[in-house]
């Protein structure tokens, strides 16, 4: 009898330490700040000036988008403008922090400390992750270093019962590719709300029996203030209140119940990724090895004799064995690598968002030379008779002779920043940046020969992130404002520029074998051949292939008999280069697929945005 009085006790005891830890308090979320933007700046300052007014928040999570776009100078304001905040600050990046960072993402973290947050507050457990997309358009992803860094928090901390309080920039729904992952690890958790931004409106969600609330923007938009939330936690209810900076504070909007919803009952889950594909067409496309990274891979991938090598966002060049998939070295940068790396003979050139050109030993990924810039250096190299073309985010795109590591010319006129591969072309070498600018400079002299821009005056709309495609005198691109355009290579005149319906072309795109067709993808998913000699964007090839609404810039890669088309969604399609017909399709992850290596006729290997990298055999047609 007193075993079973003592047990009680402690289950009460228990019960009651978890109730009197959780204190009523109050914080404030501010979300999508878009410092850079047309009253992003001043509408922070507002409510900056309002929160430190206010005595009864213990603290303030910025929800993401803090800046327009991500840039040093915009994130160099927003930190200025928080910094004289007086209340504890726990912020995230959103979208526009990271797509089109011209650090590579890699400034937030120095700016703010960090890009996920975990930590305790009167019996609650607040966390943090990042949501991408990270320098490839596509729906948002939560890092594959978040995940594995939401296992390490959850394993140093075994209590499963505290109150969870999860926080992200996008929705916990399909928006995000990995929403599922998210949600997986969640469920294991005592998680009782789920908040974001995003929407820029006030809206309530449930998320797989998770309950969400999306908060609005701080922008001012169409009114003359914008706003921001005011939650208040208290006998088990999340009670949210829009306060208008310096103005007022108006009724509640919603109240969430806060509970242990004891997922492992069952609860209505979005459907997971179907992979049932893989098993259709396994006499066509096998898989040979798969390599699962913890960090993101952003670039695509070089060979060297029996190594095939990438870079991944927790900054590492890395080798595998191209037969067993196997590390065989890895080289530590001091930021993120976006940039896919370059072979010549025994060297391998990559760029690094530290702000540096490495030269490594191909071998066994020593440092040989390494040449500093003022920025991070996404772009990604080609090399040509031993020099290296390669564009940074300082301004500048440089000719590195390779064997001596030395800069041979620069061009110090760009007008934004470089995320993309060039294209050699006879005498020229021809690139995007992200200020609309495109350039044709001499591959001998790095004088400017030509220079084109779209006309926009939106930096959105930059033709920066296709690899342009030469033949026949032309050059062709495609950019986010949908449309494909042709220029002369020569002289950079516009032969045609076209957008044929309204959903239009985005960056993917390639060449066929012959030089016959550009292959472009729609954003609704077709694939499509351009003629490369018609005076206008004549179609003279289609294929059977559709994709649902489709984002991803990765290049389309062809080995001559097939074509090989990348997806935001992991999806891999192989498509007859004569018939257009579907040949076999595999789904790899439900990330990014970067762009495509052909390694041999009938091997291909991919990489992923969450971290995979797959070797693939192909079938007899």
């Amino acid at each position: 009898m007193r075993t079973i009085i003592t047990m009680l006790v402690c289950i009460f005891g228990s019960v009651c330490g978890h109730c009197l830890a959780q204190q009523p308090f109050k914080f404030a979320q501010v979300t999508d700040t878009h410092v850079g933007g047309s009253t992003g700046a001043e509408d922070l300052r507002r409510t900056v000036r309002d929160l430190n007014q206010q005595s009864d928040i213990d603290f303030v999570i910025l929800s993401g988008d803090v800046t327009e776009f991500g840039s040093d100078k915009e994130l160099a304001l927003a930190k200025q403008i928080l910094d004289s905040l007086s209340l504890p600050l726990y912020v995230l990046p959103g979208n526009h922090d990271s797509n089109w960072s011209e650090s590579g993402a890699n400034s937030f973290r120095k700016v703010f400390g960090d890009e996920t947050f975990f930590f305790r507050h009167k019996g609650y457990l607040f966390m943090g992750t990042t949501s991408g997309p990270n320098m490839r358009m596509s729906p948002g992803q939560i890092p594959r270093e978040n995940l594995v860094w939401m296992d390490s928090i959850f394993k140093a901390n075994p209590d499963t019962e505290t109150p969870l309080v999860f926080i992200n920039h996008y929705p916990l729904d399909s928006s995000l590719n990995n929403w599922y992952e998210a949600i997986d690890r969640l469920k294991q958790r005592n998680v009782q709300l789920a908040m974001c931004g995003h929407g820029h409106n006030n809206n309530v969600y449930n998320w797989e029996g998770i309950p969400g609330v999306m908060g609005r923007s701080n922008l001012r938009a169409k009114d003359s203030v914008g706003g921001y939330n005011i939650i208040s936690i208290e006998n088990g209810t999340a009670t949210y209140s829009l306060r208008r900076p310096l103005w007022k504070t108006e009724a509640s909007w919603t109240q969430v119940p806060l509970k242990n919803h004891h997922f492992d009952q069952g609860t209505i889950s979005y459907k997971r990724p179907d992979f049932s594909v893989n098993d259709k067409y396994a006499s066509r496309v096998q898989e040979v090895w798969r390599f699962q990274d913890n960090a993101d891979l952003g670039a695509g991938l070089a060979s060297h004799r029996n190594l095939i090598l990438t870079g991944n966002t927790a900054g590492q060049v890395f080798a595998l064995d191209v037969n067993t998939g196997k590390k065989v070295w890895a080289y530590q940068t001091g930021g993120k690598v976006y940039a896919t790396p370059a072979v010549w003979k025994n060297t391998v050139v990559v760029g690094s968002s530290d702000g540096t050109i490495y030269g490594l030993n191909a071998n066994n990924g020593q440092l040989q030379w390494q040449i500093k810039t003022e920025k991070a250096v996404l772009g990604s190299a080609v090399i040509e008779k031993g020099i290296a073309f390669v564009g940074g985010s300082d301004g500048t795109f440089r000719a590195i002779d390779v064997r001596e590591g030395k800069v041979k010319w620069t061009f110090d006129q760009l007008q934004g920043y470089v995320s993309g591969k060039p294209t050699l072309y006879k005498d020229n070498v021809v690139f995007g940046d992200w200020g609309n600018g495109f350039y044709a400079l001499s591959k001998k002299t790095g004088e400017l020969q030509w220079s084109w821009d779209n006309g926009h005056k939106n930096r959105m709309f930059s033709a920066a992130a296709c690899y342009p495609v030469a033949t026949n005198n032309r050059i062709f691109i495609v950019a986010p404002d949908r449309y494909m355009t042709c220029l002369d290579a020569v002289t950079g005149e516009e032969i045609w520029r076209e957008k044929k319906d309204a959903i239009g072309v985005r960056e993917s795109m390639g060449l066929s074998e012959d030089g016959r067709y550009v292959y472009v993808k729609t954003m609704d998913g077709n694939l499509l051949g351009i003629s490369t000699k018609a005076d206008s964007m004549d179609i003279v090839w289609r294929s059977t292939l559709q994709l649902p609404y489709e984002l991803t810039p990765s290049a389309i890669a062809t080995n001559g008999r097939q074509v090989f088309v990348p997806s935001h969604s992991g999806l891999l399609s192989g498509v007859d280069a004569k018939t257009g017909e579907v040949l076999w399709q595999y789904k790899c992850s439900n990330a990014m697929i970067n762009p495509i290596f052909v390694l041999r006729s009938n091997q291909i290997v991919i990489t992923t945005m969450d971290g995979m990298m797959m070797k693939f055999n192909l079938g007899k047609e």
